[in-house]
């Protein structure tokens, strides 16, 4: 089976707004609601798990009988940390599932990820055992530092240093990986004290795993900033008037 765990514990701090960015609503639905209706209509995606906070387990299952998510199947409640959240739905997801099972981790806040992205990283993991969605880096990455010499240059940041970026892959989700994996490399990391690895890729190569890349888009935005609001928008205005215009 293929299981999609969408985490939507974050408080949206960066947003500055009065509510989690994934309940922001974007032309009249909220963000989340995107998210999971991605994951509700292809055709691999076996059941829809959702990690959040206590507060807000009822307005997910309110929202989910609002747009129609049949495969929402399991809530379980994030921790402190990104990392503890994902462990949090890991652990959960064991009393059901069987360690063979492919597990789909997901931002609720990246709304726009399509059918051809997850259908590369179903494709990529099960041939590989795990997938990291990802974009080629298309900037020039700069290594930052402070310049601490002299009284003009002190504590500014700076650089002398520039990484190839044909050499670094920007990631996105979703990162998916066999339960009985994720099971294991959780345990790992309590037990070696590592416990503030969001990105569960990066959890995984610090525990000795290699990852494999599956396609990306540059569609797939994370909300982060309010510009990025504007963007989901744009984005999804643009692609409404090209559903109309072709069904004229």
């Amino acid at each position: 089976m293929n299981i999609a765990m969408i985490i939507a514990g974050g408080v949206g701090a960066r947003l500055s707004s009065k509510m989690p960015k994934q309940y922001i609503k974007v032309l009249g639905k909220p963000v989340l609601a995107y998210t999971m209706e991605a994951f509700e209509k292809h055709e691999r995606i076996d059941a829809i798990s959702v990690v959040c906070h206590p507060d807000y387990e009822e307005e997910i299952r309110l929202m989910a009988i609002e747009y129609g998510i049949s495969k929402l199947t399991h809530i379980f409640f994030g921790g402190a940390t990104g990392q503890e959240s994902i462990r949090n739905g890991v652990f959960g997801l064991e009393k059901y599932y069987s360690g063979d099972d492919l597990i789909l981790i997901h931002d609720a806040i990246r709304p726009l990820v399509d059918h051809e992205v997850l259908s590369d990283c179903i494709r990529v993991a099960e041939e590989n055992g795990n997938a990291i969605v990802c974009i080629p880096c298309v900037t020039t990455m700069m290594q930052k530092v402070r310049d601490d010499l002299g009284e003009q240059g002190k504590g500014l940041e700076c650089s002398d240093a520039v990484y190839p970026r044909d050499l670094i892959m920007e990631t996105q989700t979703p990162q998916a990986f066999s339960l009985s994996l994720l099971g294991e490399k959780h345990r790992e990391a309590l037990e070696k004290g590592i416990l503030n690895e969001t990105a569960s890729c990066a959890l995984m190569t610090k525990l000795g795993v290699r990852v494999y890349f599956s396609k990306g888009s540059e569609k797939n935005i994370k909300i982060t900033v309010p510009e990025d609001l504007d963007l989901m928008e744009a984005l999804l205005s643009v692609k409404s008037s090209w559903r109309e215009d072709n069904l004229l």
